[in-house]
């Protein structure tokens, strides 16, 4: 039996209807694509400034003909009683009503129509479809977060049995935990690996220490997806190395969609069918593929909820080879507050010091996990998570290459920590800054 897809038609989601539409969607030669996609446009525009005065007040006096006159909106403007935000003729009792992780510091509830959501998860279903995975017959292993309350707890155990899913919990990253994790694979027929990167690398980790490819003891195995972190590319040769399995990324975002998903040519393919994805410069210039900037995001089903040209906080690069239809991200550079400001004035990605300590850090197995935090524009905390403490040379060659790679004169101080402090859901943000260009 279907339970996945029978429990969405029985909470009124239109599974069925959003699958037949996306055919529809894919089925379209490139011209009629691009027809497609601005009659999308104009129709989601038309839609909320007729039935929601929340965001007729937001743009104010737009032309709807003209995408470019149209404001980007952010997630502070969002930062309101949902029911304000509605469209008319919705109600928190006939949408979906979830809230984001606040993992870019400004958190919010949010609603999708049911046809909206329904489409959400026909994409779902279709990428997964690519490694031949099936959300209703399919075995998951998930590594996610879960609520710590009775009703919460058991909640999710729920769904998880719905969704022929098992949770592995990520709040104990221990070689006993591991341990356990690891009797499971051997006793249950799992078929796909699902969750947060950081966790299932300390994992891959567990295993290479122990010289075990997963294959070995669960053959069933056919892929990993890891999703809501960096995926740097050491860590998904160690993944590859210790699951023997396809380790494939994933971007989304829960008010919007599933937004990218690494396709069997090894790209980033972003979901045109559902979403309109542009970049933009700080000038809400739209940028032309191969140039970095803002990620902002067009949600063409909501009609619950306005997410027009949506700047969702990350930044990237749209790849040359990027059609209308096709579209490729060629990189995900970090969130737009995840950026360092400098001393000088000079701003960093905040990926810029991760890479450069997590080749020195992890180099010999001691670290296990590492985060980095600003407090002032020179001053710097590495968070470490080891058998033994970093040796004295060790820690003034991070220095140096910090120094090298950014500016000198910084201040860098570390902390042996026995675990590093996830969010609530789970998820271990790798760089945080508290400076702002204010500071």
């Amino acid at each position: 039996m279907n339970l996945f897809d029978f429990s969405l038609r029985l909470n009124g989601f239109p599974l069925n209807k959003a699958k037949e539409e996306l055919v529809s969607i894919q089925q379209k030669n490139e011209n009629a694509f691009n027809a497609f996609i601005n009659q999308k446009q104009k129709e989601i525009i038309k839609y909320h400034l007729e039935h929601n005065s929340y965001y007729k007040s937001l743009v104010k006096t737009i032309n709807s003909e003209d995408w470019n006159s149209i404001p980007v909106m952010t997630k502070r403007d969002l930062q309101r009683p949902l029911k304000e935000r509605l469209s008319k003729g919705f109600t928190i009792k006939n949408v979906y009503v979830n809230k984001t992780s606040g993992s870019s510091g400004d958190p919010f509830v949010f609603a999708k129509d049911k046809f909206s959501h329904a489409m959400t998860w026909a994409v779902i279903q279709n990428r997964f479809g690519w490694y031949g995975l099936d959300f209703n017959t399919s075995k998951q292993a998930r590594f996610y977060g879960i609520p710590l309350d009775k009703k919460g707890y058991y909640k999710e155990r729920f769904k998880d049995r719905l969704s022929n899913r098992y949770r592995f919990s990520v709040f104990d990253l221990s070689d006993i935990a591991f341990e356990k994790h690891l009797k499971k694979f051997t006793s249950t027929a799992f078929d796909y690996i699902n969750g947060y990167t950081s966790s299932i690398v300390q994992f891959a980790k567990f295993l290479e220490r122990k010289q075990l490819c997963l294959t070995s003891i669960c053959p069933s195995l056919k892929a990993c997806i890891v999703t809501s972190e960096m995926l740097f590319d050491k860590d998904k040769e160690l993944m590859e190395a210790s699951f023997g399995i396809p380790i494939i990324n994933e971007y989304g975002a829960s008010e919007l969609d599933l937004i990218a998903f690494q396709n069997p040519n090894n790209e980033w393919q972003l979901n045109s069918e559902t979403l309109f994805v542009e970049i933009l410069d700080d000038n809400d210039t739209i940028l032309p593929y191969g140039e970095e900037g803002r990620i902002v995001i067009t949600s063409l089903y909501n009609k619950a909820h306005p997410f027009i040209r949506y700047d969702i906080g990350d930044v990237g690069i749209l790849s040359k080879k990027s059609t209308l239809k096709h579209p490729i991200l060629k990189s995900l550079t970090g969130r737009t507050n995840d950026f360092a400001i400098l001393p000088s004035g000079k701003k960093a990605a905040g990926l810029t010091f991760y890479y450069i300590t997590k080749s020195i850090v992890e180099d010999d197995g001691n670290v296990k996990e590492f985060v980095i935090e600003q407090s002032e524009k020179h001053r710097f905390k590495i968070k470490y998570v080891s058998d033994d403490r970093l040796s004295e040379e060790k820690i003034k060659t991070i220095t140096q290459e910090m120094e090298n790679y950014l500016e000198k004169g910084l201040s860098i101080t570390f902390e042996r920590q026995d675990q590093l402090i996830r969010s609530k859901s789970g998820k271990l943000k790798q760089f945080t800054s508290l400076v702002t260009e204010e500071t």
